[in-house]
C-alpha cells in the first residue's frame, strides 16, 4: 500500500531547500562472522569464512526540507533512520543518489562526544566548539551564554570526569545550540537533563525554528517529535513510506505498530 502524501511545501513556491535528498541509496556489507584480531582473520581465510552479505539500509529515498521547517523522522529500529541522519550529516557517503545541505550545519549526536574527561568544563567547551567549527575568539564571545544555558557556572573549572551524565549532556547540548547554524540535526537527544532542562531545551529549539532556521529530528520519542515538528517522515525497511503533517504520519505509524503487535500476539 502506498502511504505517501504530497507535503504542503511541495505545493508552495518556497525558497531553495536547505536539505535536498534525491534517489538516495545506501548499501552496507555484513560479514558472515565477527573478526576481532589478525589471528581470527587468518583462520577465517583458511576456512573460507571471509564472505559477507550485502543489504540496502536506504532505498530510493527522496525529499526536500525548506528553511524554517522542523521535520521529524520516525520508524522502528533498523529502519534506516540513523543511516539517513549520518548521510545528511556528511558522516557517511551515499552509495547512489545525491544529498545537498546548504548553510552551516550542526549535528547533535551522542552529546558530550569529543569531551576529554581529564580537562575542565571550560577547556572542553573550547575543545568541543572548535570541533564544531568555531574559532577561539567566537567561543570566547559565547562562553558565558553557553555556561549560563547549561546552568553549570559553579563546576566549569572541575574536570568533566566528575560530572554526572545529566551535567555532561546539558553542557554538550548548550555548546551545540550556541553554534548558530542554519541547520540543526538531532539524533535521539531530545530528552536531555532533568524535566526543567528539557523544557528549556524545547523552548530553545522552538526559538531556533522561529528564527527561520531548520530543525531535522530523528527520534523514537513520538511525543517530542509531535511537539516540535509540523512535518514528519516515516522510514521503514529503508524506504520512505509517508511524508506529511506530523500528526497524520505519527497516527498512521502508531496504527501500523499496533496492528503488527496484534498479529504477533494472535
Amino acid at each position: 500500500m502506498n502511504l505517501s502524501t504530497k507535503p504542503q511545501h511541495a505545493r508552495e513556491a518556497a525558497a531553495e531547500p536547505v536539505i535536498e535528498v534525491q534517489h538516495l541509496w545506501k548499501k552496507y556489507r555484513r560479514p558472515h562472522i565477527k573478526i576481532t584480531s589478525l589471528k581470527e582473520a587468518f583462520v577465517a581465510f583458511i576456512r573460507g569464512q571471509t564472505g559477507y552479505t550485502e543489504f540496502w539500509a536506504l532505498e530510493d529515498v527522496s525529499f526536500a526540507v525548506q528553511p524554517g521547517e522542523a521535520v521529524g523522522v520516525v520508524g522502528p529500529n533498523g529502519s534506516g533512520k540513523s543511516t539517513l541522519f549520518a548521510v545528511i550529516a556528511r558522516v557517511l557517503r551515499p552509495t547512489r543518489g545525491t544529498v545537498s545541505v546548504r548553510g552551516k550545519v550542526c549535528p547533535l549526536l551522542e552529546l558530550g562526544t569529543g569531551f576529554h574527561p581529564e580537562l575542565s568544563g571550560r577547556d572542553n567547551v573550547y575543545l568541543n566548539a572548535s570541533l564544531l567549527g568555531l574559532s577561539h575568539e567566537e567561543t570566547r564571545q559565547r562562553y558565558r551564554d553557553i555556561v549560563a544555558f547549561a546552568e553549570l557556572e559553579d563546576v566549569m573549572e572541575a574536570p568533566v570526569k566528575t560530572y554526572s551524565t545529566g551535567m555532561l549532556v546539558r553542557l554538550g547540548f548548550s555548546v551545540a545550540v550556541h553554534m548558530d547554524p542554519e541547520v540543526l540535526l538531532i539524533d535521539e537527544v531530545l530528552s536531555v537533563g532533568d524535566e526543567h532542562f528539557q523544557h528549556k531545551s524545547f523552548d530553545r529549539l522552538k526559538q531556533f525554528k522561529d528564527e527561520g532556521k531548520t530543525v531535522f529530528v530523528v527520534s523514537h520519542d513520538l511525543f517530542a517529535v509531535r511537539q516540535l515538528c509540523e512535518r514528519c517522515l516515516w522510514v521503514q525497511h529503508g524506504k520512505l513510506l509517508m511524508d506529511g503533517p506530523a500528526v497524520e504520519v505519527i497516527k498512521a505509524y502508531r496504527e501500523a505498530v499496533a496492528q503488527q503487535d496484534q498479529a504477533v500476539e494472535g
